[in-house]
């Protein structure tokens, strides 16, 4: 079975033209699951994006689990595309997951500058994320 990112870099591969990229993009944040309003709050927010981003997270089993949601459509599809790649993994495998995949679908190379730096903003909470599971796994272990 094909893992996650080498889907995401064949379905990429199918698109020439940026804007048909961005189109995709568009697609795959209304493919979403919903996040519940009752998650939108001010802590779940990622700081540094241009738009709004929620971001929450649950581990069931030893996985991580992300929801998230997006006040614009791009940026959902950023949000989606993350979610896909580290979601139903564990703390260990978000966290040293390199996302090299990003640069071989060229999803970076079409975002403005700020984009790209909230880009960076989720990624790192997705990870902050992992770290704190991670932690709370070991103190549960030890106690």
């Amino acid at each position: 079975m094909k893992g996650t990112a080498e889907e995401l870099i064949e379905e990429f591969a199918m698109f020439d033209d940026p804007m048909d990229k961005y189109e995709y993009i568009i697609d795959l944040g209304k493919d979403l699951p919903e996040m519940a309003d009752s998650l939108k709050t001010e802590e779940r927010l990622v700081k540094g994006c241009q738009s709004k981003v929620w971001l929450d997270a649950k581990e069931k089993d030893g996985l991580i689990h992300y929801s998230a949601d997006s006040n614009t459509v791009i940026t959902k599809g950023i949000i989606a595309i993350l979610v896909r790649l580290l979601s139903a993994r564990t703390p260990d495998e978000i966290l040293s997951e390199d996302l090299s995949v990003l640069t071989k679908i060229d999803l970076r190379a079409h975002l403005s500058s700020q984009r790209s730096n909230g880009l960076t903003s989720m990624i790192d909470l997705m990870k902050k994320y992992a770290q704190v599971f991670k932690m709370k796994s070991k103190i549960t272990d030890e106690g």
